[in-house]
């Protein structure tokens, strides 16, 4: 038996105000013709299908579309379950209608752990996989707040609260196979952030509960899962260097700091006494290069761009000492007619300042929630002591805002 893990689709993606479907769509059509090819029989997604909890109505189109022609394919079984992007109502809400074509979804944590424990069936309507499917775990899921608790008691919950999810799930995934009698492989799912897990600015990775704390270790998750395939992380990467604890990554670049990354995604096949692990390269669907350096470097790079007939977007990053009148004049002027396009142009330099009349100051898409916040107490002079503490308080509400389902009623 083979599966093919993927995450992070974040469908409706923008890139400095471009939106991403074309790649997208390329993706989905590359998946469908790799699980042909591979012969994959059981599809996991884990988390992060959509980039935010309102997707418009073509991102929509697009994984319904991929579902209907999955089911067409070699691919048995589609389990899907819901990352922090995601609404889980909207998710949760055609999933009857998807299981008549074996699509299996988990949006949020059930009253009961059971529904997160899916047995799939083989060919001849036999027992192959347990799927423990457990979906991005809120904080309200796993935590009970209590007035006047720490940070660290704060952080201990939810670890804990974690931990004891998996196990509560992994456990009835044992039950389970011990009544089916067999030894069939257990898979466990998640959306979340792993200790010493790695990521790349700008690749808009959010902490999921207050600052860095919730990163969870390896030893939340039972010995008894086989394999364990997360999302969160669009960097792929082995979990405390364990080839069977993987994130497969996002399968095209988020940002420009992933442009360089070969994206992947992970395949393992199931014999009687192992698992092994397969990366399978995701083709590049549109070229993002970052040019950065003096004028005459980046102009250097942009000719042979256009001598090789590159199509690429463009993040042009100035940092020479020189003032240049109309800088962004120019680069337009460069680029016209070619396939090069440029989304972003940054003054690394101090002369920032002095360009700030063409159009290359500071935005927002340059800003993290927590610059603002720090550029907030620093404009309203609050004490140095200060800072901390209101700095976790914010990052807790913000923690809850992202938590919550704009598409619930």
């Amino acid at each position: 038996m083979k599966i093919i893990h993927t995450s992070d689709w974040h469908l409706g993606r923008s890139l400095y105000g471009r939106k991403r479907y074309e790649e997208s769509a390329q993706f989905l059509d590359w998946l469908i013709e790799c699980i042909q090819q591979e012969q994959t029989d059981v599809l996991l997604v884990a988390g992060d299908i959509f980039d935010n909890s309102t997707p418009s109505n073509r991102a929509l189109e697009l994984y319904y579309r991929f579902l209907h022609r999955v089911a067409g394919s070699h691919c048995r079984h589609v389990i899907i379950t819901a990352g922090n992007h995601d609404s889980p109502s909207l998710l949760n809400a055609p999933r009857e209608v998807l299981r008549y074509l074996n699509v299996h979804v988990v949006g949020c944590v059930d009253d009961d752990p059971e529904n997160e424990v899916l047995v799939l069936n083989d060919a001849d309507e036999n027992p192959e996989l347990i799927v423990c499917a457990v979906p991005y775990l809120r904080d309200r899921d796993i935590r009970n707040a209590q007035a006047g608790e720490s940070i660290e008691d704060k952080n201990r919950k939810l670890v804990s609260g974690i931990r004891e999810h998996y196990q509560t799930v992994c456990g009835l995934a044992e039950a389970r196979r011990s009544k089916i009698g067999a030894n069939i492989p257990i898979i466990a799912l998640g959306h979340l952030f792993t200790a010493g897990g790695q990521t790349v600015e700008g690749d808009g990775v959010r902490e999921l509960y207050m600052g860095s704390l919730g990163h969870v270790g390896i030893d939340a998750f039972p010995k008894s899962i086989d394999y364990l395939g997360l999302g969160h992380l669009h960097t792929p990467q082995k979990v405390a260097g364990f080839a069977t604890r993987r994130y497969c990554g996002s399968p095209i670049p988020i940002s420009f700091g992933e442009a360089r990354q070969q994206k992947i995604v992970l395949s393992a096949e199931f014999t009687k006494n192992k698992v092994v692990v397969n990366e399978i390269t995701v083709p590049c669907f549109q070229v993002l290069e970052t040019l950065s350096g003096s004028w005459d470097e980046i102009t250097r790079r942009i000719d042979e761009l256009k001598d090789n007939r590159t199509s690429a977007w463009l993040e042009i990053l100035y940092q020479g000492d020189e003032i240049i009148d109309s800088i962004q004049q120019h680069l337009q002027e460069m680029t016209e007619g070619s396939g090069l396009e440029i989304l972003r142009i940054k003054n690394a330099r101090l002369v920032e300042r002095a360009l700030s009349r063409m159009s290359t100051e500071e935005t927002l898409d340059d800003l993290s929630e927590n610059d603002v916040f720090a550029r907030c107490l620093a404009a309203h002079d609050v004490p140095l002591e200060q800072h901390q503490g209101l700095t976790l308080s914010f990052q807790e509400i913000v923690a809850a805002l992202h938590g919550e389902d704009a598409r619930a009623e």
